[in-house]
């Protein structure tokens, strides 16, 4: 260990995004059902104007708009129009970032650095929350999901009464609640009695709504932003919009939080191509997202004929995966494996398999290569 560096950091690994995928070499297609993102790239024509924007309207020689003042407004009138309930949304109430995990970053230094608070999750979920609090030297408190993985709202509650600035104990107390709606990796939405719980969380806790699978779900809580100072919003356009490969996130909240957010983020975060991008997305989501239908269905497919397999357990979902578990974990994790070898890229998390939704021919080869190990 380098003496210079925190002695914690001993204790932390490195986030792998693919885990090496046994049988690359083979002859057989590699799928990668493992990140979630979405199975179709750009269309030909969009990535035309994407690079004509470049040639005629970029200056590579100048910074990108620190300020994201476009791309920003467009956002707002995305939120507003595809909001289920009535809301007016303003280019104020949005800070963009580079991905969804730059602004949990900075909502994690805006909160709790410096010994100040520590973060609530409940376990399993999106692993980055711990992860960018661990490298900040935050601690996590973690509660369990049920059966059905609902939030066990009993613990939620003596974690937070435990941590209490007031309490007799040394632990700082928790100042952010994360919660993913629809979890990942689990696929199920916030139930009602969740989110009132939520609601009556008091103003000095943060509370944090992932909905990274909104265009899947259609389940969205932004309305709530009018109501509630310290809820924010989160959404990216890596998933239903294809953009993962331009890391582009944002976070909806009451204007005097997004201005904090704007404190701590880096300058000139979004390159001016990803602006251009996300932009590009927004002005055509009616055909990028006419694949959403697609997806879903392939979803149903998936589950309907996997669910009744008796070495299988699953789980409704409501995103662009599936979640499923074996008798036993090391069973699980043994699937995972296998499934690899044959060529199928799939993630081990929480000791079940989450299954990206990938197009009609990889989701054939994952089925039968489910069914043949089976």
């Amino acid at each position: 260990m380098l003496s210079f560096l925190r002695s914690d950091l001993t204790q932390l690994n490195a986030y792998t995004p693919h885990p090496e995928a046994e049988g690359e070499h083979q002859s057989q297609p590699i799928d990668r059902l493992d990140t979630n993102e979405c199975p179709y790239d750009l269309p030909d024509d969009l990535k035309q104007r994407l690079a004509s924007t470049y040639q005629h309207h970029i200056e590579a020689n100048r910074y990108p708009d620190g300020a994201h003042t476009d791309l920003k407004s467009a956002i707002a009138t995305y939120v507003t129009e595809s909001a289920t309930n009535p809301i007016q949304i303003s280019a104020d109430h949005i800070s963009v970032g580079n991905g969804s995990d730059e602004l949990i970053r900075s909502l994690l230094i805006a909160t709790c650095l410096g010994g100040q608070g520590s973060i609530l999750v409940a376990n399993p979920t999106f692993s980055m929350y711990a992860i960018l609090a661990q490298t900040l030297g935050i601690p996590v408190v973690t509660i369990q999901r049920d059966d059905g993985f609902a939030l066990n709202l009993d613990e939620a509650e003596a974690a937070i009464a435990s941590h209490q600035e007031s309490a007799q104990t040394t632990a700082p107390p928790i100042r952010v609640v994360f919660m993913v709606h629809p979890n990942s990796p689990t696929g199920n939405p916030l139930t009602s009695t969740e989110i009132e719980w939520l609601k009556q969380l008091p103003s000095h806790i943060l509370v944090v709504i992932d909905e990274a699978y909104f265009e899947f779900s259609q389940h969205t809580l932004v309305s709530e932003i009018a109501q509630h100072s310290n809820w924010v919003i989160l959404r990216t356009f890596s998933k239903a919009f294809r953009l993962a490969a331009h890391r582009v996130g944002y976070a909806i909240a009451q204007p005097e939080l997004i201005q904090v957010l704007e404190k701590v983020r880096l300058p000139y975060n979004l390159p001016a191509m990803t602006q251009a991008a996300a932009h590009l997305a927004l002005t055509h989501r009616q055909q990028l997202l006419q694949t959403v239908p697609e997806v879903l269905q392939e979803r149903d497919r998936l589950y309907t004929a996997l669910k009744d397999r008796s070495q299988l357990r699953l789980w409704p979902s409501a995103a662009n995966f599936i979640y499923l578990q074996m008798d036993t974990e090391k069973a699980t994790a043994d699937l995972s494996h296998q499934l690899k070898k044959l060529g199928t890229s799939v993630r081990f998390t929480g000791g079940g398999l989450r299954i990206t939704l990938g197009s009609p021919v990889e989701n054939n080869r994952t089925l039968e290569r489910i069914l043949k190990i089976l």
